[in-house]
């Protein structure tokens, strides 16, 4: 037996194959829209659409990481309090006049540093990834609020640029989430390291066995995940324009995982869509935004975030039970 065992589906198939298996998401994401466009004039519109696609930005960057990552076997409970701790930083830094690049490389930095420590935990001391980044985010969650002291930071309009820009209507937000999701899957179906990850995922023992560096190749993946988080606090900060306590946290991190399990990422590893991530991130967005145009209570929101990923897990293992 041997790596190449485990190459996965989306390593090798074209787009139209990679959308084709994911009919079912997209049809519950065009009905959504549908629904939505029906019960409020506003869903449809432009403004609102681009409003949409601006908000899932943050959620998107983060969501490809995790993507690459659970296709290896991993997990990062942790990513949306690295973000909480990275903005937090930024606004900090720039309130204290440091230059924005300084900050925002800062912010990068400390990302890659907390998911290095991740990395390093779960390879070298052997603890299973959902109590190391569960742990890291209790501790990360603390942090940010020691830094903010328990109050609001505002960095004026020194990101605005960033968080309401537009190049030739699109906003930078998106663009930028879309390159990193664009990587993510080349990263997948083209690279070594793609397919030596999504080998990990499939049997850790077989790829070592391979010759695959387990061990490297892992501590990497967390890394690249914080460095994704440093650029999505960077992006949520310009675009909010402040640090609050209580922004980002745990609850971010669930939505992301949420997006990828929904996308059919195999939660024991293996097999992984950054397609249907997009689609999960996308079908979580419209979902946020119907909420809020029809008035619902707001508490509503992590209601049927909940219960979309409860499903989504289900239908998740039966889907990958029935493939092996």
């Amino acid at each position: 037996m041997t790596a190449a065992t485990y190459v996965p589906a989306l390593s090798t198939e074209r787009l139209p194959a990679a959308v084709s298996k994911h009919l079912g998401l997209v049809a519950v994401l065009l009905v959504t829209c549908s629904f939505l466009a029906v019960q409020s004039e506003v869903f449809a519109t432009g403004p609102n659409l681009v409003n949409v696609l601006r908000q899932v930005a943050v959620i998107a960057v983060l969501a490809a990481g995790l993507t690459v990552l659970m296709a290896s076997g991993g997990l990062d409970f942790s990513l949306g309090s690295q973000v909480a701790v990275v903005v937090a930083v930024v606004a900090e830094l720039v309130d204290s006049g440091s230059s924005v690049a300084l900050a925002a490389g800062c912010g990068v930095v400390l990302g890659a540093l907390f998911g290095l420590i991740n990395g390093l935990v779960i390879t070298y001391f052997k603890v299973a990834p959902f109590v190391t980044t569960l742990a890291t985010a209790t501790i990360l969650d603390g942090v940010a609020l020691i830094t903010m002291h328990g109050q609001s930071i505002s960095v004026g309009r020194s990101l605005t640029w960033l968080g309401t820009g537009e190049l030739a209507g699109i906003p930078y937000l998106l663009i930028i989430a879309a390159l990193i999701c664009l990587g993510a899957g080349l990263l997948l179906r083209w690279t070594r390291f793609g397919r030596d990850a999504l080998a990990i995922g499939g049997n850790p023992t077989a790829a070592r066995l391979a010759g695959i560096p387990v061990v490297r190749h892992t501590v990497t993946l967390y890394v690249l995940n914080g460095v994704l988080a440093g650029v999505a606090g960077i992006m949520l900060l310009s675009r909010l324009g402040a640090a609050s306590p209580g922004t980002a946290g745990l609850y971010l991190e669930l939505t992301v995982v949420a997006a990828v399990v929904i996308g059919g990422t195999a939660l024991h590893g293996g097999s992984a869509t950054v397609v249907g991530t997009v689609l999960g991130v996308l079908l979580l967005g419209v979902v946020a935004n119907g909420i809020n145009l029809l008035q619902i209570d707001s508490f509503y929101h992590p209601v049927s975030v909940g219960a979309v990923l409860l499903v989504a897990a289900i239908a998740n293992r039966f889907r990958h039970r029935e493939t092996h």
